[in-house]
């Protein structure tokens, strides 16, 4: 089946972020499901295939015989241009349905700068924009996430707002809806009943009324006795219950986050004021242990990641961090994958922990100190102190590390110019003892955002600063950093001023929104697509009152985001507001008093008797439970007595080291066994740029489990090598690679492996051992190009691909501009043939061409000094812009030794047809 996009999707950048085919995607037979979900996710692909809670619900979904869920992504500019000009929808990756075939569309709202990606993602996807322009017949559009805790900016375009944690209850919604749409409930009547059932906000169902403190709209009574006054967060008590999935689809595209991450808890102990995940994602849970490193290894095993990740809002506060951080990197060492911790407190990194993480090929590691004074970090609530911050900075620059990042805010309630500069301080201090042991090596990054402040946190009533001062706090950053060394690092003002209007502002502003996305606003949390000016023009036009909403808020007035229910008691908010104006520590919860991190065994943990701090945020925890469930963890780890650091208090006062030599990846003799591997690339892959291609095979030789061989030193690699790279979007039937092993295995059994796990488009078609063999950039003088003459009203024919072919090998030269070189293609073409029969049939079955009679096929030199690209060929070949595939590549000459098979091209005819349907975009 040939895919909607396959005309022009070699025009757009990274054309994989549209087509799907992903190894461990989930594609279900639409009549087979009663109910259809694509998760919509409003950013690119490589950051949407980044985000767990994406992972979760598609394989949550999946998991249900009754659904089938697919993935959307919004495309990125030209992709948006391309699909305007031609009148083409955007599609879902499994099926290439477009949006409004749906059930559900399911929108996730993690960023308040994605809100004009959503617009675009319903107008080209088929949907209304507004929800009461929706008919009965029309998807259900939900949408999830943090930002649908203050959603009354982009209320107007959802038909409801699903509020909390979905994995329990999602799928049956889904499936209650679908049911009432089939049997042809009226839309509004349809959406109450589920506001009934579920905790759901649907925008329509609810009276507006405006504060007359400040003139803000806010949400009212029901207008349906079956909506409720105010919508409750749901909350999953038992994390273990729905484990963190293993099977979720593997990027083609390199990721932001590109590697295995498991979310080891939800919520967080801390109460930062600031926060507002830290206070919507109460109270706090914990994986169990041997789930986690379950989680890690099947990723690793089932991906073919590796680099893992253990992440939460603070990772360093799971109850056994220690045993747990020993157990993965034991698990992980074996098989030379790297494992890091997100969410770092500047106290929680015990010695072990640190010498765990060294031995897993952990990079820099990052904190958050927030603050650059205590004064202010006590503001915030962030229990840390200056003697944390330097303590950890000599365990792990003492460790081998030579690089710290560190986090901090600017424009917090009562903030000084001393506050400022001492964020800078504080990164010169971390630098300072970095020196002492990596000396010039050492490398601190200070970066800092705009405070916004957020729904739902004590500081939701206080003002942000103004753009101009922000940028003077700027200024005092730059000059108090410079000739200090440390690196320093700021956001764009202008998108924290945006970020605050969406957070905290009305349902007037939906059509500021609408208005400024049909005037070109489009990813506005780009730092290329923000266009501050436009949405200042937008708000002008439309009255938007944005002072009101970048301001102080009463503390009595109503909010916009009031008829929302996180769980926090009234009051609560208010309490930490006020303790923060008086510079005061709230203690962090679930931990002993006086206690900021948690005990690391079970001894030292039965000891301790003391009672565990409650904040009386209005979240009912089970201290007693919660004290118990932390020592069953700590026993299935093992975690019996306290452990003794592998550094000694000498080496934490090491000098500075000298660097490592960078590893190098070669076949030597001792090396093990050597492979030589062909391999089709079709379809969908043919689009995969070579980096994304070198990264797709590393990972299907880690899926396959045939024990690749590593270089040495610190950060080993892969020995793997590859034939010169192809160009994007240029199909192949005979790729190669080299693999070198670790233990001895029949070709046979290899390339059974390798097939067992290989993602549509990649078809192994042969394997040789290639112990001695000389490496590919000298195993191969030629490559095998076939062109397919245009049909200009008929069929290719035989006679015109042969005049073709005599022309261009009689030509002395062809230039061709390669950027701002000059290339003589001529040079490179070594002989010109004609073929027909079945092995052109075969060709165009496989390469997903029209029939043809011939076709023609160039032998094209490579070396060292270069080599013709196939679009260059086709132009010398008289035919710019015709179809290419590379066939194979060849060894012309024999210096004596033993020449490889798989070194000559392939034979097309062989792949089959079959083959060729399964591996074009389907």
């Amino acid at each position: 089946m040939r895919h909607i996009y396959a005309d022009f999707i070699g025009r757009v950048a990274k054309p994989v972020r549209y087509l799907g085919g992903e190894y461990n995607q989930v594609r279900k037979d639409p009549a087979q499901v009663d109910a259809r979900v694509v998760l919509a996710f409003p950013d690119v692909y490589e950051i949407g295939m980044s985000h767990l809670g994406t992972k979760i619900l598609y394989t949550r979904l999946n998991r249900d015989e009754r659904i089938g869920c697919e993935r959307c992504f919004c495309p990125w500019l030209d992709m948006e241009a391309e699909l305007r000009e031609r009148g083409l929808p955007l599609v879902a990756l499994e099926s290439g349905d477009p949006l409004s075939a749906f059930d559900v569309i399911g929108v996730s709202l993690q960023y308040e700068l994605t809100y004009t990606n959503v617009l675009t993602m319903l107008d080209l996807g088929g949907v209304p924009l507004r929800a009461a322009d929706r008919a009965d017949r029309d998807p259900l559009v939900v949408g999830g996430g943090p930002c649908a805790t203050h959603p009354e900016p982009v209320a107007a375009f959802f038909d409801a707002l699903f509020i909390g944690e979905a994995e329990e209850v999602l799928p049956q919604l889904v499936v209650d809806w679908a049911a009432m749409r089939r049997a042809g409930r009226a839309r509004r009547d349809a959406l109450a009943e589920l506001a009934a059932r579920y905790p759901l906000y649907v925008p329509s169902l609810y009276r507006e009324v405006v504060d007359a403190d400040t003139g803000m709209v806010c949400v009212g009574e029901p207008i349906d006795p079956r909506a409720p006054t105010c919508v409750r967060r749901q909350v999953v008590d038992d994390l273990d219950a729905y484990p963190f999935p293993t099977d979720a689809p593997v990027p083609y595209a390199e990721a932001v986050f590109d590697r295995a991450s498991v979310e080891i808890a939800r919520g967080c102990t801390e109460g930062c004021r600031f926060c507002q995940a830290g206070m919507i994602y109460r109270p706090v849970r914990e994986r169990d242990p041997r789930q986690i490193v379950d989680a890690i290894v099947g990723n690793v095993d089932r991906g073919g990641y590796d680099e893992t990740s253990l992440t939460s809002l603070s990772t360093a506060d799971h109850s056994c961090i220690a045993p747990l951080v020993r157990e993965v990197a034991e698990r992980l060492r074996a098989k030379k994958v790297s494992l890091s911790v997100s969410s770092l407190r500047a106290y929680g990194l015990s010695e072990s922990v640190l010498d765990d993480l060294a031995s897993v090929r952990a990079t820099g590691l990052t904190f958050a100190p927030e603050a650059g004074t205590q004064r202010m970090r006590d503001v915030v609530n962030k229990n840390v102190t200056d003697e944390h911050i330097e303590q950890s900075a000599h365990r792990v620059f003492a460790r081998g590390w030579d690089r710290i990042k560190l986090y901090f805010m600017i424009g917090l309630p009562t903030e000084t110019d001393a506050d400022v500069a001492g964020i800078v301080d504080t990164g010169a201090r971390v630098l300072a003892i970095g020196r002492q042991y990596a000396g010039r090596r050492a490398e601190v990054t200070v970066s800092v955002s705009s405070h916004v402040p957020k729904p739902h946190t004590p500081f939701q009533w206080c003002a942000m600063d103004p753009l101009d001062e922000i940028e003077r706090k700027q200024q005092v950053l730059r000059e108090r950093a410079a000739g200090t060394g440390v690196r320093l690092r700021y956001h764009d003002s202008g998108i924290s001023f945006l970020e605050v209007v969406f957070a905290r502002g009305d349902r007037r502003l939906a059509d500021a929104i609408e208005l400024a996305w049909r005037r070109g606003a489009r990813f506005d949390g780009w730092d290329e697509c923000f266009d501050l000016d436009r949405w200042r023009a937008v708000f002008a036009d439309l009255g938007v009152p944005v002072d009101a909403m970048l301001g102080t808020i009463p503390v009595t007035s109503r909010l916009p985001w009031d008829h929302i229910d996180v769980g926090l008691e009234d009051g609560f908010l208010l309490r930490e507001y006020r303790q923060a104006l008086k510079d005061r520590l709230s203690p962090p919860c679930g931990k002993p008093f006086g206690d900021i991190v948690h005990h690391t065994n079970v001894a030292d943990a039965v000891a301790d008797r003391r009672k565990l701090v409650c904040y009386d945020c209005g979240v009912a925890c089970d201290l007693t439970k919660m004290r118990a469930d932390r020592l069953d963890a700590l026993r299935a780890l093992g975690a019996l007595e306290p452990r003794t650091p592998a550094a000694t208090a000498a080496a934490a006062q090491a000098p500075a080291r000298r660097r490592r030599p960078r590893p190098r990846a070669r076949f030597a003799a001792g090396d093990r066994f050597s492979f030589r591997v062909r391999y089709a690339k079709l379809g969908r892959l043919a689009f995969l740029g070579h980096l994304d291609t070198m990264r797709v095979l590393t990972r299907t030789c880690r899926r396959a489990g045939i024990d690749v061989a590593y270089s040495q030193g610190f950060h080993p690699k892969p020995l793997v090598q590859f034939a010169p790279a192809l160009s994007l979007g240029v199909p192949s039937a005979g790729e190669l690679f080299d693999v070198a092993l670790e233990n001895d295995l029949s070709s046979e059994v290899l390339l059974e492996r390798l097939r067992e796990v290989a993602p549509d488009g990649l078809v192994f078609t042969g394997a040789a051992r290639a112990d001695g063999a000389p490496k590919l950039s000298k195993a191969i003088d030629e490559y095998e190009l076939a062109v397919r003459p245009p049909d200009d009203g008929m069929r290719a024919d035989r006679a015109r691909a042969e005049r073709l072919a005599a022309a261009a090998m009689a030509r002395d030269a062809f230039e061709c501009a390669r950027g701002d070189k000059v290339v003589d293609v001529r040079r490179y073409l070594v002989a010109v043939d004609v073929v027909d029969g079945a092995v052109v049939a075969g060709m165009c079955a496989l390469f997903d061409w029209p029939p043809a009679d011939a076709v023609l096929r160039a032998r094209v030199r490579v070396g060292a000094e270069g080599s013709a690209k196939p679009s260059e060929v086709a132009a010398a070949l008289g035919i710019p812009g015709a179809p290419v595939a590379r066939l194979g590549f060849r060894k012309v000459a024999s210096d004596g030794a033993r020449l490889d098979p798989l070194a000559l091209a392939g034979d097309v005819a062989t792949l089959g047809r079959d083959e060729a349907i399964v591996c074009a975009p389907a």
